[in-house]
């Protein structure tokens, strides 16, 4: 079946996955964790698939990255256990976090405070459950986490480790990242985080209390970073597909975005400059990543196949307004001219319409896009 045909056999809005582009992408996160000496424990909450987290191990990865304990479940239950909760846990769920320990889960866990600490080890205590656990670490003021000067920074480790849990090491997450777009104010940043992470590292280790590891990540300074000296391993996750968000950042190429949603043209405001397409929020998010960034591409630009994104037109086709099933798509000055072979939609001096045309979207910001058709298990899966 040719590529027209497939496509034009699918019920739109679905996600595209170029999977060969996505094993690039693995590939090269990989090696540069490699070139760097440090561990690649990736972030699944980008895919949240078990044949790219696979693909991921397959490469190299050690062990992932979660957001949520229903993302550890389903992951142990597919033989992955190294897995590392890398939210604040609140402590109504380390009843959760334990359960997942005693099913045979590497479980560890996070906190960034005294309180919580004592938490964790007075549930700890009770089960007689030694829980490995990070510090979370604040290297830019963008989130949460202790600065590497908080006093309580050693009271927190010394919590733990005198209530018998394990502490694993100081962890960070330098979001900032996702404002910047030039490569030395990246890698200023990526050092940055490097350093005020291993600088928490020392300071416990000068207490006399055992600090093993530091893992820092972004996928914008692991790829940026120019030395990783005293860091054991690094969690980054958008990588894998990419998006615009990180087209803006400068740390990838149009033609590594890996992750699109196919929709199909069902109405035309031609006085308006309009077409309206079958995905709306639930298949492209809200979520308006590039809003304040240098290019606003929306909701997301229409692109025919092996068309370049072109950064100084990145408004030209973008989704300009999106519902809760439907979207409309700007195209200043011009009209579409839909083709009924379901190809991505034309230009055309002389407007009209044809239903059912196909029109790829790409990625803005992939986790919650990504999540959107997981639900519906609405995926096609492109291999060559």
């Amino acid at each position: 079946m040719s590529m027209s045909a497939l496509l034009s056999s699918l019920d739109t809005p679905v996600a595209l996955l170029d999977v060969p582009r996505m094993q690039r992408n693995i590939q090269r996160m990989q090696h540069r964790m490699n070139e760097l000496g440090v561990r690649l424990r990736p972030h699944v909450k980008t895919s949240k698939c078990l044949p790219v987290i696979q693909a991921q191990i397959a490469a190299g990865a050690s062990g992932v990255t979660v957001s949520t304990l229903k993302e550890a479940e389903h992951c142990s239950a597919e033989g992955i256990n190294d897995v590392f909760y890398a939210v604040a846990i609140a402590p109504g769920k380390l009843d959760q976090a334990l359960k997942l320990r005693r099913n045979g889960c590497r479980l560890s866990i996070l906190t960034d405070s005294v309180v919580a600490a004592q938490a964790i080890v007075a549930f700890g205590q009770r089960h007689d459950e030694n829980f490995d656990v990070w510090i979370e670490i604040d290297c830019d003021g963008h989130r949460s986490g202790l600065t590497v000067d908080d006093p309580s920074l050693v009271e927190v480790a010394r919590t733990l480790i005198e209530g018998g849990m394990h502490l694993r090491g100081v962890m960070t997450h330098a979001g900032s990242s996702y404002d910047l777009d030039t490569p030395e104010a990246l890698q200023a940043l990526a050092e940055q985080e490097r350093r005020l992470c291993v600088s928490a590292a020392e300071r416990i280790r000068q207490a006399g209390l055992p600090c093993a590891e530091v893992s820092i990540g972004s996928t914008p300074t692991a790829l940026s970073a120019q030395s990783l000296q005293g860091v054991t391993e690094v969690r980054a996750g958008v990588y894998v597909f990419f998006d615009l968000v990180m087209h803006n950042i400068g740390v990838c190429r149009a033609d590594e975005l890996a992750l699109s949603v196919l929709t199909t043209v069902i109405g035309h405001q031609q006085d308006k400059g309009w077409i309206i397409v079958d995905a709306g929020w639930m298949a492209m998010s809200r979520d308006r990543g590039t809003q304040r960034q240098c290019e606003d591409f929306g909701y997301g630009p229409g692109v025919q196949r092996n068309r370049r994104v072109d950064r100084r037109r990145a408004g030209d086709g973008c989704q300009s307004g999106a519902w809760h099933h439907h979207a409309r798509h700007r195209q200043p000055g011009r009209h579409y001219c839909a083709l009924p072979h379901r190809q991505p939609a034309a230009h055309s001096a002389q407007p009209r319409l044809c239903y059912r045309c196909a029109v790829p979207g790409l990625p803005r910001l992939r986790c919650r896009r990504c999540n959107s058709h997981l639900e519906s298990l609405a995926w096609l899966v492109i291999s060559n």
